[in-house]
């Protein structure tokens, strides 16, 4: 019995210390020549170096990777901000790609957001 009480209580304890996943609020993009520029604007709940909004990756519609921006620092007073990769390489023909978040505790976002390309 106290080991089912130990067991609830970390469980209880370590829920609500969660922040949700990282969202992406905007996504622009820019072509260069031949190349992209990316800007992501993202929001997560950061609460410092422990847990925080850490990256963030373009995909194509098959889910290989384009592109991947790695954030260095905890974002805890400035929500939502924008950070970009420039120079990716977008396949020609290419209409859509997509933007995943990772946070540092969570794991890859399940939400993707979906970019359409101009031509």
């Amino acid at each position: 019995m106290k080991l089912r009480w130990i067991l609830l209580m970390a469980g209880l304890a370590a829920g609500p210390a969660l922040a949700d996943e990282p969202v992406v609020r905007d996504v622009t993009v820019e072509k260069v020549g031949m190349l992209w520029n990316v800007h992501v604007t993202l929001e997560h709940a950061d609460t410092g170096w422990d847990h925080f909004a850490d990256g963030w990756e373009v995909l194509d519609k098959e889910g290989n990777r384009l592109a991947y921006r790695e954030l260095m620092h905890p974002h805890v007073k400035e929500q939502p901000f924008t950070r970009s990769i420039s120079g990716v390489v977008i396949p020609d023909g290419t209409r859509e790609i997509f933007v995943k978040p990772h946070c540092s505790v969570n794991g890859w976002a399940e939400t993707l957001t979906r970019v359409e390309l101009s031509p």
